[in-house]
Formats: C-alpha cells, structure tokens, sequence
C-alpha cells in the first residue's frame, strides 16, 4: 500500500514522457518548455511536503493522507481538461502542493512502526514496487497514446488514484499514538521541523541524496530529448527507460536483503564510491565524438541501480533519530530532497545541449558533494556498523 501511494506520483511524471511530443504540438509548447510540465510538479511537490508532515502529528496520517489522495484525483482530471500548455502548468503546480502528502506521509507511516536498519529493510521492499512503476509507465502511457491522445494519460491517473484512495480508505489503520500526538501551534512546528535538520549526522544524508536525486531527475527532465533525439532511438524509449529504472527495483530488492545484516550505513558508502566511479566513465564517454545509446544505457542503468542502494538507506538514517516526530521530520526531510532535487534536475534537463555531457557531468558532481556531506555527518568514518533494530519510541510531546 505504502508503495503504491508513493507510485502516484511516479505514474503522475514517467506516463507522460512518451507524449511530449505529442503535447507540445498540441499546446504549442517550443523546445526544453516541455520539461516543464515535470519540474514544476516535482518543485511544487517538494514545497507542499512542508504541510502535511505537522498536520499528521496532529490528526492522525489517515485524513491528512486520504485528503492528498483526494486532490490528486481531482487535479489529474483538470490536467486532461486544459486548453494551453499555461493551465497546465498552473494545475500541475497545485497538484504536486496540495498532493504532496502521498509521498511524505509513507515514511513517517512506517518509522511509526520500526526504526534503524529495519525500517530500511521496508523502505528497500517499498522500493521495489515503487520503482517498477517508472520501469513500465512509459510503456502505459506508449499504450494509451495508441488509443487516445496525451489527456487521456491523465485521466488514467486519476483512475489509479481511485483504486489506490479506496484501499487505504478500507485498509489503513491509523499509526499514530495519543502520546506523540502534537500541538498545532507555529512555535511547536517551527521547533519540530527544525530539530529535523539541525543534528549534523543527519543532515549530511538529507542533503546529500537531495544532490544525487537531482542528477536523476535531471535524467528524466531529458530523457525523452536525450533518447529521441541525441540517441535517435525514439521508437524504443519505454524500453531504454524501462531498462534504467528497473535496475534501481532490482537494487532495492537486493538492498532488501542484505541491508539488515551489513547495515544501512555499509551498503549506501559502499554504493555511493561506485555510484561516483561510474560516473566518472559516463563523463568520459559523453565527450567522446561518437558516443552511442549502447555505451549511454548499461552505465545510466548502473548508476541508477546504486541510487537504488542510497535512497531507502539514506532516508531511513536520516529519519531513525524522530520516533516522536516522524511526520514533521518526514515532511521536512521531502521538502528538502524534491526542491533540491527538483530544481537541480530543472536546471539539468534545461542544460540539454543535444549531448549527454550536461547529464553525465552533474551526476559526477553531485556524487563527490555527497560523499563530501556523508563524510561530515559520520565525522570522517564511513562504513559504520549497523544499526539497534528499534522499535516504535514512545517519547513525551514536545
């Protein structure tokens, strides 16, 4: 379930890839404008994830959650009603805010419940369906342009959100204790949401995976462009971007596996040294006068599949030290990560210059800045042990 709200919003940015073009001709939309209709959810997304942290320590994660579901339903059937491409960006902004909840409120449902590695074991599993769903929503959306045209996409968006509504609507019991419920006043809010960043060995990780997540979303801001038409292989982009974001399911069922027993800490250092190495051969390759899609995948397919073992590891240690807060710090935490990200990927996909340099250049960077923020949470010793499986906390209010 916690998977499936979270694909929401991955079905809600990877089933319109394949019909940008499609939509820019239609809305009279020029060049790298397309992307747009990506990043402004994803920035909105990260903004709104601010709200509905601090009111779920208050009222619960069920109505604040099934509130979000609500108006992500209704925003997708906006977004299929727009006649230009500027309603359209309008709608999609005010539905990434105001639906931001379907991704922040899941790992705060969960650390509700476990804490330390074990609550990366589950974030690894939730993973795994998580990203399955950008490894085949190009192909759904590839499907559904056969049919109909690119409104039809989000029609089927908001079906998916009806399904998914309904089964949390019947199946999801609140997590929230009586105990760590919290006042819903600015000074307790303001306090909660900064105790969330202000201890340096988290912050580190939050900021961190902000920069290499942003290296990936600038790989989907332009991977329609950098496919179609760097690689001129338009006519099998599902399955390239299937191919890439498979591989990160694959990594978050094996982080499933063995993250318990290495620890959280080992597997996402060890990841995030190979994740810098491989990028360092994507950025000799896109200099090179005659790179081709076959040396492009199999290395963003890699590199996506160590993001597979930083993401659920790096969220999880971040969020282990907030048993009582966990929707303020959970919210926090989202709102740092999908700015960051969000208007680093912006920035990325806008960079398209019709090679992969852009791409390949950014994700080296932002994996030496992580690992130079890691660094500085862990105080110069990576590769710690792993951590006290603990268990819901049950700490006095703030």
């Amino acid at each position: 379930m916690m998977a499936m709200l979270m694909a929401l919003q991955a079905f809600g940015i990877d089933a319109i890839l394949p019909a940008l073009d499609e939509m820019a001709t239609a809305l009279a939309v020029d060049g790298n404008d397309r992307q747009f209709v990506i990043g402004v959810y994803l920035l909105t997304a990260g903004v709104g994830a601010l709200v509905p942290g601090a009111l779920a320590d208050r009222y619960g994660r069920r109505p604040i959650l099934l509130s979000s579901i609500a108006v992500y339903i209704v925003l997708s059937l906006a977004s299929a009603l727009v006649s230009t491409y500027d309603q359209l960006i309008v709608v999609r902004a005010l539905q990434g805010f105001f639906g931001a909840g379907i991704v922040a409120l899941p790992p705060a449902i969960i650390r509700d419940r476990v804490g330390g590695d074990k609550m990366a074991k589950m974030m690894s599993l939730i993973f795994v369906i998580f990203l399955m769903v950008p490894a085949i929503a190009p192909s759904i959306g590839e499907l559904i342009l056969l049919i109909a045209d690119w409104r039809a996409i989000f029609a089927a968006m908001a079906l998916q959100g009806i399904l998914v509504g309904c089964w949390v609507y019947f199946r999801l019991p609140e997590s929230l204790t009586d105990e760590n419920r919290q006042k819903i006043e600015p000074k307790v809010i303001a306090g909660n949401m900064g105790r969330a960043l202000s201890m340096p060995s988290v912050i580190g990780y939050v900021i961190g995976s902000s920069l290499v997540f942003g290296a990936l979303f600038g790989f989907i801001n332009s991977a329609q462009q950098l496919i179609t038409d760097t690689f001129d292989a338009g006519d099998i982009f599902p399955l390239v971007f299937g191919i890439c974001a498979g591989s990160m399911a694959l990594a978050s069922w094996s982080n499933s596996r063995i993250v318990e027993r290495f620890g959280a800490r080992r597997v996402s250092h060890t990841a995030l040294f190979a994740f810098i190495g491989v990028a360092a051969v994507q950025v000799y390759f896109a200099f090179q006068p005659d790179e081709n899609l076959w040396q492009f995948v199999p290395l963003m397919a890699i590199n996506m599949m160590l993001l597979g073992f930083i993401g659920s590891n790096f969220g999880a240690i971040a969020l282990n030290p907030f048993p009582n807060i966990a929707g303020a710090a959970s919210s926090m935490h989202g709102f740092v990560r999908l700015t960051t990200a969000s208007l680093i990927g912006g920035s990325i996909g806008y960079s398209y210059d019709g090679t992969a340099r852009p791409l390949a250049m950014a994700l080296l960077a932002s994996g030496l800045v992580c690992l130079a923020l890691v660094v500085f949470s862990e105080k110069g010793k990576l590769f710690g042990r792993p951590d006290a499986q603990l268990g819901p906390t049950k700490m006095r209010n703030v």
